[in-house]
């Protein structure tokens, strides 16, 4: 049945266009705004002064083991392959641990460094040389033990899907300074995207266009269908967008749909980026000398890109995630306000090849330590990273024991720990964090003893650092106003690590 054009609108309009137009005229200010790259955020008394222009978030999909890295725990050596304590399995949820595993110590050497003294692994020898930049948080907690759910609470401050990332909220507020480029891009690397998939970087209940753009940097285009197929010139495409556009306004005007206002501007920018995108994305146009501090190799493609199971095929000197941090410097330098690198390949179980402790953790460590430390000093050395902020982290940390439901017994290339949300290390840089320590876990690493860090706690602070109020900042979704940090006050700004 055909329905009269006027019951056709009334259709259309769900109560989320509803409160998005109400009031404010929603698509008679969106278009324009979109267009030049600013914020359609209306109500500005959330903004505050910014520390940062920029983010550069570096997450470890899997989760690292603090335990290797940053945490160093003695008392946990001397403990080294005896029977777990009771009390820490009583009453305990894990992912993969059965019965009684035995205690693991770390199977990394640890020494301090700077003038911060901190103790930092050996796996990470570049990183060592930049520590007194780093604010190291070794108390950040959870409330999830899965992969999935914890990305996307990490990422979204929701573990259900349909929210927006981090990436999202901050452009959907600030928007970006260069309207030839989008304001939020994504760089993954390791052969596979996270467990929790391209949500973790989808824009949820907000405006399309504030979605992250995933860039490829395996030799072919940066982004896919941006080029103008084979025999259609620019002037072509012009003509064919500005067709479009006018048909996109049409049917605005008579259904009203805010997405029709978000398809134009992304059309619009899509034309834009033909020209932009691939001068930024070529980091060829780097010096020699540049290229050697990040170890970046231009137009490299690994094999473990593409493989199925990738972890088999890891090397030490892949220079891949090397290429993102060098054009996530790139990105921000050319005013994108938030680059979001994805690395696969960091959850150490030990149940099969390619995922130990003792042998893929260093292959690991050897692909980001040497690209981290060049990529604050690059942007130190450019004046760069007191605006830039870099966050560096996964989902969730290791536990102190080893896993055991495959290998019961220490093995060469099958050491592993299971996920563990009660206690693990997230670091920051730059964007006007103080550089140090903050927080501690007890004597084995299970429990935080000192300063406990929320993920809201991470995600207000981050949005406090970029010129957000975390408090204030929300979208009308569903009868609420959403906001990153959930409805409640739990989320705090870590004042004590701002400088």
């Amino acid at each position: 049945m055909t329905l009269p054009i006027s019951l056709e609108q009334t259709r259309a309009i769900t109560r989320r266009h509803f409160f998005g137009q109400a009031g404010l005229s929603f698509g008679s200010i969106a278009l324009s705004s979109l267009l030049t790259g600013e914020s359609t955020a209306a109500d500005r008394a959330w903004q505050i002064p910014a520390k940062a222009k920029s983010i550069i978030y570096l997450h470890m999909a899997g989760s690292p083991s603090q335990l290797e890295l940053f945490d160093h725990k003695p008392a946990l050596a001397r403990l080294h392959n005896t029977e777990c304590p009771r009390e820490y399995l009583e009453g305990k949820r894990f992912a993969f641990i059965k019965g009684v595993p035995k205690m693991l110590g770390s199977q990394c050497e640890f020494r301090q460094y700077g003038e911060s003294g901190q103790w930092i692994s050996n796996r990470l020898p570049h990183l060592t040389q930049v520590i007194d930049d780093i604010c190291v948080i070794r108390s950040v907690h959870t409330e999830q033990f899965n992969h999935s759910p914890a990305q996307l609470f990490m990422h979204t401050g929701n573990s259900l899907l349909g929210y927006p990332s981090l990436g999202s909220w901050v452009t959907y507020g600030l928007g970006s300074e260069n309207e030839n480029l989008p304001g939020f891009v994504v760089l993954s690397s390791g052969g596979k995207t996270p467990s929790a998939g391209k949500s973790l970087w989808g824009s949820g209940f907000l405006p399309t266009v504030y979605q992250g753009v995933q860039c490829r940097t395996d030799g072919g285009d940066p982004i896919l269908f941006l080029s103008n197929p084979d025999g259609l010139t620019r002037q072509a495409r012009r003509k064919t967008l500005d067709a479009i556009g006018d048909l996109n306004r049409h049917q605005h005007q008579h259904v009203g749909d805010p997405e029709t206002i978000t398809r134009i501007a992304q059309y619009e920018l899509s034309f834009r980026m033909q020209m932009s995108v691939p001068e930024v994305m070529d980091i060829g146009r780097e010096s020699k000398e540049t290229l050697d501090l990040y170890g970046a190799s231009p137009g490299h493609v690994s094999d473990s890109e593409s493989a199925a199971d990738p972890r088999q095929l890891y090397k030490g000197d892949d220079p891949t995630f090397a290429n993102n941090c060098l054009l996530a410097r790139r990105l921000v330098e050319n005013g994108v306000r938030f680059v979001q690198l994805y690395d696969w390949g960091w959850d150490h179980h030990g149940s099969s090849l390619g995922e130990s402790i003792d042998e893929t953790l260093p292959i690991k460590c050897s692909q980001i330590d040497r690209a981290i430390a060049a990529l604050i000093t690059d942007l130190k050395q450019r004046g760069m990273l007191d605006e830039t902020l870099i966050v560096w982290g996964g989902e969730f940390g290791r536990t102190p024991m080893m896993q055991n439901n495959v290998n019961k017994e220490l093995k060469k290339g099958f050491i592993g720990r299971d996920h563990h949300p009660h206690a693990f290390t997230m670091w920051m840089a730059g964007g006007g964090i103080r550089p140090g320590a903050y927080g501690q876990t007890d004597d084995i690493g299970y429990y935080i003893a000192e300063n406990p860090v929320s993920v809201r706690d991470l995600q207000a602070t981050i949005l406090h650092q970029i010129g957000i109020d975390p408090y204030r900042f929300g979208f009308p979704y569903q009868g609420l106003d959403n906001r990153l940090i959930g409805p409640t006050e739990d989320g705090k700004v870590l004042r004590e690590i701002i400088a």
